[in-house]
């Protein structure tokens, strides 16, 4: 049996993406990505939250190409990759060491989790007209094929 690595987080991006290019013209992107967890305090009953941020390069053109088009601070993704760890040296000339979320190959994924403006799914429910036509749960059915017929995919995932 093998080993695998991958990973899978979902987060808001911290800041922009930043595209850099290779030499020969190609995209290299690199995000920021927050992931937030929250819980109730069991003794004081305070609501705690803490933050992992995660820096992640991606490699693969077709991920490069929607990242910069599509994805701004705040951008709520779900990106899966590799793990992986670089030497570099810095100015002083000493050795440093990153780990980064590397999204290169056909196993990468990037997946936008909410809408190309930023909201998420139910606030863009709520804008949209009703069809007249309620199912017993409740919900809209007509919502599932205007969000297939958008300009820009809701999500979008490359292999």
């Amino acid at each position: 049996m093998s080993d695998l690595n991958q990973c899978t987080i979902t987060g808001r991006l911290g800041a922009d993406v930043e595209i850099r290019r290779t030499q020969d013209g190609k995209p290299i992107a690199n995000l920021r990505v927050a992931s937030a967890e929250t819980w109730r305090d069991r003794n004081s009953g305070e609501r705690k939250e803490k933050t992992e941020w995660f820096n992640v390069v991606i490699f693969s053109e077709g991920l490069c190409k929607v990242a910069e088009q599509y994805l701004k601070k705040g951008s709520h993704v779900l990106l899966q990759g590799k793990i992986a760890t670089r030497k570099w040296q810095d100015q002083s000339g000493n050795d440093r060491y990153s780990t980064e979320l590397v999204l290169q190959g056909f196993d990468a994924k990037l997946i936008m989790l909410d809408g190309p403006s930023g909201e998420g799914k139910q606030q863009r429910r709520e804008s949209e007209p009703q069809s007249g036509h309620d199912h017993q749960d409740g919900t809209n059915g007509g919502s599932y094929m205007r969000d297939l017929n958008d300009d820009i995919p809701f999500s979008c995932e490359w292999r």
